[in-house]
């Protein structure tokens, strides 16, 4: 009876400690969020553009052959991106370039 009572506490700490890590967790990315966007208005504000990553060419070149999942995994590779963002990227890339 009180190996169930142990095991139970135990449960409980683990999914308090599980909950506090996940809020803290939305509040950091929250708080990345913000301070993104307040970096994006100033950059606009000061006229300046974000720089290209080199080998974006090469991507471009890849997707206009046709081999998006090879552009997708080099864009990955440049930049870091995870793979949601970097296919929403590259999809988005502009191929007259």
């Amino acid at each position: 009876m009180n190996t169930l009572y142990l095991l139970l506490a135990l449960l409980a700490v683990a999914g308090w400690i599980v909950s506090t890590m996940n809020q803290r967790m939305r509040a950091l990315q929250d708080r990345a969020d913000r301070l993104e966007r307040r970096l994006g208005l100033v950059l606009d504000h000061l006229g300046i553009e974000e720089p290209e990553s080199a080998g974006l060419d090469e991507v471009r070149a890849l997707m206009r052959d046709g081999r998006a999942v090879a552009a997708i995994k080099l864009y990955r590779e440049i930049t870091g991106a995870g793979l949601a963002e970097a296919k929403q990227a590259v999809e988005s890339l502009d191929l007259k370039v």
